[in-house]
């Protein structure tokens, strides 16, 4: 039986959704009538929001210290499926936040025998919370959260990397890719969570920068991409 659909993950999981769909309700109704008023494309408007947090991402994921941001309960199954199709040993994770998409994958790897993830949180709040929510969960002891800016704390993931899940700070997602990239193993999997960067897309969706890419239907219109390393 898989470990998300019993036991002490089951059972976090689900309190963790509740609490993301309780705290992030207000703030995502809001962005949604922001989105809707301005009379712009989704294109567009996630253009303009990549173009302000580029100008300034530390300070704009501050002021989300106590939004989850968290991936939906379908989104995390299928994290949690690729990880083991992949029959993943070593998972990145760039965006930890309160550690709901932790969870799902890391009870992956322990359900393909063991490994490794190494999540990246910029917010020392949200480290704390994921670091709890982790042991709630039983799995804390397949995880290593490293507490700063991923293009510090993820230079050096120590091998090969199955599966890469970037979902933080939007302009950062090709940094984060290429600075992966070396060490990505042949047919890992890189999933984009609101992958909206239009210079990641035009990346990943390049067949020269040795990948196939495409946008998933699972959460359509949140940017899902699904991308394999093909060489």
């Amino acid at each position: 039986m898989a470990l998300i659909t019993s036991g002490r993950v089951a059972e976090t999981l689900d309190k963790l959704h509740r609490e993301a769909d309780a705290a992030d309700r207000d703030f995502m109704a809001e962005i949604m009538a922001r989105f809707e008023a301005s009379g712009e494309t989704l294109e567009d408007a996630a253009a303009k929001l990549v173009a302000e947090e580029r100008a300034s991402y530390r300070t704009v994921y501050h002021g989300h210290a106590e939004h989850f941001l968290a991936v939906s309960k379908a989104y995390g199954r299928f994290l949690y499926a690729i990880a083991r199709a992949r029959r993943a040993r070593r998972i990145v994770e760039f965006g930890t936040s309160m550690g709901i998409s932790t969870i799902y994958l890391a009870a992956a790897l322990a359900d393909n025998g063991g490994g490794r993830l190494i999540g990246s949180e910029l917010e020392p709040s949200k480290v704390a919370r994921a670091h709890a929510n982790l042991e709630a969960a039983g799995l804390a002891d397949l995880v290593e959260i490293r507490e700063g800016d991923a293009l510090e704390t993820l230079r050096d993931v120590g091998g090969e990397v199955d599966v890469l899940l970037v979902d933080g700070a939007w302009s950062l997602y090709l940094p984060v890719l290429r600075l992966i990239e070396p060490q990505l193993a042949p047919g890992a999997v890189v999933l984009g969570e609101n992958a909206f960067a239009q210079d990641y897309l035009n990346y990943v969706r390049n067949p020269a920068s040795g990948y196939l890419s495409q946008p998933l239907a699972i959460d359509e219109g949140r940017g899902n991409e699904f991308t394999v390393r093909v060489r």
